[in-house]
């Protein structure tokens, strides 16, 4: 069972994972160890373009994320859910790179914005609520949904995205 030590050191890993493999891309990587709300570390370029990147780690299958931070999610009186406003970038330009702790040289990246990412919840909520008629069958006032590793293969590896964002790296 994951603690929140677990959980803790999991969390660290991914990040320091994904400082080292943006300084591999020559840019200058700064992690904050979870004392900042929106990102986990700060991309910086040789010209100073810089970019805001959020990191979530996991050593299983699924990424667990809490809808409400995503979209406004109304409950009604009869257990049915809304999903309503799509929520902005909490960080303009915010890059999520999500990781997948296997082992030495065998950890997995998956580099997308935040807009991305939002969509990719959004929708599955929202497929998973029309399947079940607007209401969550075990826990209706649950608003937790989960990304699987299969739901995101096309991001793999996909450094570009912040070469694209802070073009003066990879030199």
């Amino acid at each position: 069972m994951a603690t929140g030590r677990t959980n803790q050191l999991t969390g660290a890993v991914g990040e320091f994972l994904v400082a080292a493999e943006l300084c591999r891309l020559n840019l200058l990587a700064t992690p904050f160890a979870g004392n900042v709300p929106h990102y986990d570390i700060i991309a910086s370029g040789q010209s100073g373009g810089h970019l805001a990147v959020q990191v979530k780690a996991i050593n299983g299958f699924n990424w667990q994320f809490d809808i409400r931070k995503f979209a406004d999610v109304r409950l009604s009186n009869d257990g049915k859910q809304q999903v309503g406003e799509r929520h902005p970038e909490p960080f303009p330009g915010l890059m999520c790179i999500l990781v997948v702790l296997k082992g030495t040289g065998q950890d997995r990246f998956f580099v997308l914005g935040w807009k991305d990412l939002q969509d990719l919840l959004v929708r599955g909520y929202e497929a998973y609520l029309l399947e079940h008629g607007g209401a969550r069958p075990k826990k209706p006032d649950s608003f937790h949904c989960s990304l699987g590793i299969k739901d995101v293969g096309v991001f793999e590896n996909q450094w570009v995205k912040i070469l694209e964002k802070i073009p003066d790296g990879a030199k």
